[in-house]
């Protein structure tokens, strides 16, 4: 049985521990706070864009722009994969290369080959480990600050890549923030450019049965070729400015459950040492009893 000191010293270790992951709960709810407000603000402008960019694609047709036409045969594919660079954020990061892993399986068994170019040290290092091979990488992104001029220069390098023919497809994993409890790890097609799609088919044939047409100018075969690489940063951007999001929520999370068990530690510990100290005391006056019945005798 352990003694007094070593359950003393146990709950004091507890105890600074439960004093770090309350910290750093704070930190990550401080954190979501600024993050949460950019994500929230830049969807409207994304779901926007991807409505203008797929009335103009519609009305220019496929050959308006090589990013819209898919290549007859896909041998090379890239993956966007962004992960965080840092842990304790509970399965957040195990899901996203999950769904990386499952997805590099699928089309290895296609004799596909299939690089990565990673946000984040945790998908960096999974790549890394695995042998995979590693176009390019950015770290220190994801959970901070960032500007869309990262997002730009990524999706430079990828459009570059899938006009020279480095790369048949372009595809991004990302975990999108539904709420404080639910991130969920999305694969969506970056390149070429995929059709516009309504996720409510019953709804978009009540309320909006068709694609609005929208007037420009000049013509839309001219727009297509400022607007589809923007799409592609756009994108990337909103895949960051979510994966952000749902990191600093994950911490935070992670955070309040191990400062729960901490408690629950605590509590245990507590029990324990007050049952080891009454054990100690009736040994003592069993001795004393013991010791005053040998005098009486």
């Amino acid at each position: 049985m352990a003694t007094l000191k070593d359950v003393q010293l146990k709950i004091a270790a507890v105890k600074k521990t439960k004093q770090i992951t309350k910290a750093m709960n704070m930190v990550a709810a401080s954190k979501l706070r600024g993050a949460q407000g950019k994500m929230e603000g830049f969807r409207p402008y994304a779901s926007k864009f991807s409505e203008v960019l797929g009335s103009l694609a519609e009305s220019a047709g496929e050959e308006a722009s090589p990013l819209l036409i898919p290549r007859e045969e896909t041998k090379k594919i890239n993956v966007v994969l962004c992960t965080s660079d840092r842990g304790l954020c509970g399965g957040f990061n195990s899901n996203l290369i999950n769904r990386a892993l499952s997805f590099f399986k699928e089309k290895a068994g296609q004799d596909i080959d299939v690089s990565f170019t990673n946000f984040g040290k945790k998908g960096r290092d999974w790549a890394r480990n695995s042998k995979h091979t590693i176009a390019d990488t950015y770290l220190g992104v994801v959970g901070g600050k960032f500007e869309f001029g990262v997002a730009a220069n990524a999706g430079r390098k990828l459009i570059d890549g899938f006009l020279d023919g480095e790369y048949d497809e372009v595809y991004l994993i990302y975990s999108e923030f539904v709420s404080m409890a639910r991130q969920v790890a999305v694969l969506k097609q970056l390149l070429p450019i995929p059709p516009i799609e309504v996720e409510d088919a019953e709804a978009a044939s009540e309320d909006m049965p068709f694609l609005a047409e929208h007037i420009c100018e000049p013509s839309p075969a001219e727009l297509l070729g400022d607007m589809l690489p923007k799409n592609v940063f756009v994108q990337i951007y909103r895949a960051l400015l979510e994966t952000s999001t749902s990191e600093h929520a994950a911490r935070m999370t992670a955070m309040d459950n191990a400062t729960k068990a901490c408690n629950d530690m605590i509590d245990s510990l507590t029990l324990t040492y007050n049952k080891a100290r009454q054990a100690a005391i009736t040994s003592e006056l069993m001795d004393i009893v013991g010791g005053a019945e040998a005098l009486k005798g």
